[in-house]
């Protein structure tokens, strides 16, 4: 990797480095200790499922790794940059360029094509026109949805949207994939052909974050990390971070999906 503005990253350093961290709402006896000294570190390649009960973490540890929060105390290095050196400016660029964000809720804007939502981040990143059309035609083709680069959000299932949000977090080429939740709107096909462009995406090498409730969904994963009370309280790993993940099968590996 080269430098940047937002600090020089090497192949040697790993996708997440969290050392320490802490993160606490509020203060005095109304104070919420989120996070209590959570350490972990994701290397490139790795498939990571991080699972926790309502209150456990999760979600805070999510909006930290994603940039979208800072901790109270503690380090967070994302690919070799410490994120808590960064100004506001820097901070989003690092979010556009490093992070593809992959949400429940599919976050797409309603009345733009699936190629439009996709091309999005890059027109936010300054990239020309023509080279958006093709990175974006590129990923839609990854998730099997060549044929509905014009539908509409409306137009698509609920399987195909979730598709177009995953094409949208890879158009960038980010150094991580962070999933929220990312089966948890979808029917049991639908759920299945979202794992199953994870676990390709994670045999091309891609390193992946899913935070999930969902055993099913962390049975995928190379590595489980469980949270309570703010704590990691198991860290299993699954599959080998250079190997394949754990259920990876044909249907994976060639790309088949449902038509929903």
């Amino acid at each position: 990797m080269s430098e940047t503005a937002e600090g020089t990253a090497t192949a040697a350093d790993p996708v997440l480095l969290i050392r320490d961290v802490t993160k606490v709402y509020g203060e005095g006896e109304a104070a919420v200790r989120a996070l209590r000294g959570v350490s972990l570190t994701v290397e490139p390649g790795d498939y990571v499922a991080i699972m926790g009960a309502s209150g456990s973490g999760k979600s805070t540890l999510m909006n930290i790794i994603g940039c979208l929060d800072v901790p109270t105390a503690g380090t967070y290095l994302l690919g070799g940059v410490d994120v808590g050196a960064l100004d506001e400016v820097r901070l989003a660029r690092v979010r556009n360029r490093r992070i593809g964000f992959i949400f429940q809720s599919f976050n797409l804007i309603p009345r733009m094509s699936a190629l439009a939502n996709v091309e999005l981040p890059l027109a936010y990143g300054g990239v020309r026109a023509a080279e958006r059309r093709r990175r974006a035609l590129a990923a839609l083709g990854l998730v099997g949805l060549s044929d509905r680069v014009r539908h509409q959000p409306n137009e698509l299932s609920g399987g195909q949207q979730q598709r177009v949000a995953v094409a949208r977090a890879l158009v960038t080429s980010p150094t991580l994939l962070l999933a929220d939740e990312p089966t948890g709107a979808l029917d049991s096909t639908s759920t299945k052909d979202i794992l199953a462009i994870f676990d390709r995406l994670s045999l091309s090498g891609r390193t992946i974050v899913v935070i999930t409730h969902e055993d099913d969904v962390a049975a995928h994963a190379k590595r489980v990390v469980r949270l309570m009370d703010g704590r990691i309280v198991d860290d299993r790993r699954q599959a080998p971070v250079d190997g394949p993940p754990p259920l990876i099968d044909d249907r994976s590996s060639t790309g088949a999906m449902s038509e929903r």
